[in-house]
């Protein structure tokens, strides 16, 4: 359909979850551009970083629960609050 393969995705819900390793700090651009492009097809996209899985699985269940319940959640979650920037 886009050519990409993603980490996580739910059809019924048009949902799909991204686990990001450090290689994806140098990849920024591009990880947007897929973002945009999934988007642009219906689906919503949030990501998260491998360690907040790691680290803190049932705050990452949490915060995709409350996402799909319509909270004002973003779904660049992880990689904004790295650069310090405003996130859940």
């Amino acid at each position: 359909m886009f050519g990409f393969v993603v980490d996580f995705v739910c059809l019924e819900t048009m949902l799909v979850v991204e686990l990001d390793g450090g290689q994806h700090a140098d990849r920024v651009d591009y990880d947007e551009m897929r973002t945009r492009m999934l988007e642009l097809n219906g689906f919503r996209v949030l990501r998260f970083w491998n360690n907040e899985v790691l680290k803190d699985c049932e705050g990452v269940l949490a915060a995709m629960l409350l996402y799909l319940h319509g909270t004002t959640l973003t779904p660049a979650l992880s990689r904004q609050r790295e650069r310090g920037s405003k996130r859940i």
